[in-house]
């Protein structure tokens, strides 16, 4: 059986280190893509047990799960805005704040809220350079529109999203510098904006300037986000499998499947039975710089494995769904536990477990 363990007490620590940097700000623990791979409910419980109270998903199953499992108290927050009528209605049963990020999408809001005699909440979404959704910045007259407009919506919040580059990135200090002039537009209308967030992961970590109201916290709570030396987070995750053979191989024999290479002696293998298409050895994107690149191909050429107690390196290429491992030094067979680094986030075909 394949198991992907979640270390409750590195994501805890996560959690401090992301409490620390928000210095009081409400935190949004953000569990989209299934809770990153850990499951929406059961990240949400150990985000709850820690204080959290605030959560934002992508996916209307995502509200409803939580939901279902007894968040009837906490506040959820959709990061996507839709005009689909039967996912507004889902929406606004489940009581989560909608996302308002055109006219069109505040009109389709406003209209179910004063057909069912209710007030929906919302948080508009400014778009200051992402190009994923909101209003652009350069439309103030726009966004005033959705503050005058929508009698039936309750506006509360009010958020972007910054480039995640590098630290001190210009540019994301840019599109917080245009955050702030559309803010300072709406409260000169005598317009409250509520809760203003702008930090996700990254910038909560590494941007000062980024903590405002509130922050949104996903990748950072599994140590997944993009990392520098000095963000004292855990990574969480890893596999756990049992050896499905061990053999020895011998020289000149060819091993892999698309890019083979031959071995230069006899060697003992063992199959570890996962692979790409279980998600091992696949990584979010990173910078694309040229000593960012080469970090990551010096990483694959050294995965390694725990078979025991000790280390041992792949050989050859990730296969599908299975992959060979170096085990000419190391007293182990077939049976044995083997522990690899996974991001839960692409694991595939594994039971969770928190532990």
């Amino acid at each position: 059986m394949r198991k992907l363990v979640i270390d409750k007490a590195a994501v805890k620590h996560n959690l401090s280190i992301i409490k620390e940097r928000a210095a009081g700000a409400v935190i949004y623990g953000v569990l989209t893509g299934d809770g990153s791979g850990a499951g929406v409910v059961p990240m949400a419980k150990l985000l709850r047990a820690e204080g959290i109270g605030h959560f934002a998903v992508y996916d209307v199953k995502e509200a409803e799960e939580l939901r279902q499992a007894g968040f009837v108290e906490e506040e959820i927050l959709m990061l996507r805005s839709t005009t689909d009528r039967e996912e507004l209605e889902r929406l606004v049963d489940l009581g989560v704040v909608c996302t308002i990020s055109s006219v069109d999408t505040g009109l389709a809001l406003n209209a179910l809220a004063e057909n069912r005699a209710t007030i929906a909440c919302a948080h508009i979404q400014l778009d200051t350079g992402m190009g994923f959704g909101g209003f652009l910045v350069s439309e103030p007259e726009k966004i005033l529109l959705a503050y005058r407009s929508l009698p039936n919506v309750a506006l509360e919040g009010i958020y972007t999203q910054l480039h995640a580059i590098k630290v001190g990135d210009p540019e994301a200090a840019h599109q917080l510098d245009q955050f702030h002039q559309v803010l300072e537009t709406i409260r000169a209308n005598k317009y409250e904006t509520g809760i203003v967030h702008a930090a996700g992961s990254f910038a909560l970590l590494h941007n000062d300037s980024a903590r405002l109201d509130g922050v949104r916290a996903g990748s950072a709570i599994l140590g997944r986000c993009r990392r520098t030396k000095d963000d004292k987070l855990k990574t969480v995750g890893y596999g756990e499998v049992p050896l499905a053979e061990v053999r020895w191989l011998p020289k000149g024999h060819a091993i892999g499947t698309d890019r083979p290479i031959v071995l230069k002696k006899p060697t003992r293998v063992a199959v570890l039975p996962v692979g790409y298409q279980n998600g091992f050895g696949l990584t979010r994107p990173r910078e694309a710089t040229f000593w960012a690149l080469l970090r990551q191909w010096r990483r694959s050429r050294n995965r390694t494995v725990r078979v025991g107690s000790q280390r041992v390196r792949t050989i050859g290429p990730i296969g599908a769904t299975e992959t060979l491992l170096n085990v000419t030094n190391v007293k182990c067979s077939a049976g044995d536990l083997a522990c690899f680094d996974i991001d839960p986030l692409f694991a595939r075909g594994f039971v969770r477990e928190f532990r």
